[in-house]
């Protein structure tokens, strides 16, 4: 049986809707990531943080849940560390997506089958909202940070551009655009949108 982790990666958050601390706007969204991610069927969670962030990663984890330490929020580390644990799997998402689908995730992790690494965009501001990979990572993956990195980045290092294939994006919270997109129909992210008022 195929083990497979998605870990949380606590990203930076440089922006908070008018009247909310940014601390606690960032905690309520990496929380409302990691209560969808510990009720998954088919993977084990795990939070990805800098030694600075892990008071945070401590406070918002599930009893038992992974916490990987990790020197910046950049990728290759957090997949290093899930190998070592012996995934066969693993995808890092960013921690400022509150309301994901359980859905986008499964669709982020099936394309391993058959390619080495699957990319999830994250809308129209850019980066990545995901990157997933077989384990150990192949070692022309380039490391890189969520909020920089793009599926052609990452081909630009691969054999084959077809090693790096793009699954359905969706969006992060990094500006105030993003919070029309919301959906209040969408179950979850109870923090985030207590913080919103509603």
């Amino acid at each position: 049986m195929t083990r497979r982790v998605v870990v949380t990666m606590l990203v930076p958050v440089p922006w908070s809707p008018p009247g909310v601390d940014v601390a606690a706007w960032r905690a309520a969204m990496a929380e409302d990531v990691v209560d969808l991610l510990a009720r998954l069927a088919q993977a084990e969670a795990a939070i990805a943080a800098t030694p600075a962030d892990r008071a945070l990663a401590e406070e918002i984890a599930w009893p038992g849940m992974r916490i990987y330490e990790v020197p910046a929020p950049t990728v290759l580390p957090v997949l290093a560390a899930a190998t070592a644990d012996g995934f066969d799997q693993a995808a890092v998402i960013a921690g400022d997506a509150p309301d994901v689908p359980g859905m986008t995730l499964g669709k982020l992790l099936r394309p391993l089958d058959g390619k080495a690494v699957a990319v999830a965009p994250a809308g129209p501001g850019g980066g990545l909202f995901g990157v997933a990979t077989g384990l150990p990572a192949p070692d022309w993956l380039a490391d890189h940070d969520l909020d920089t990195a793009s599926a052609q980045l990452l081909r630009k290092g691969a054999p084959a551009p077809g090693e790096v294939t793009s699954t359905p994006p969706w969006r992060r919270l990094r500006g105030p655009a993003d919070l029309a997109g919301l959906d209040p129909a969408l179950e979850g992210w109870e923090n985030t949108r207590a913080l919103l008022g509603g």
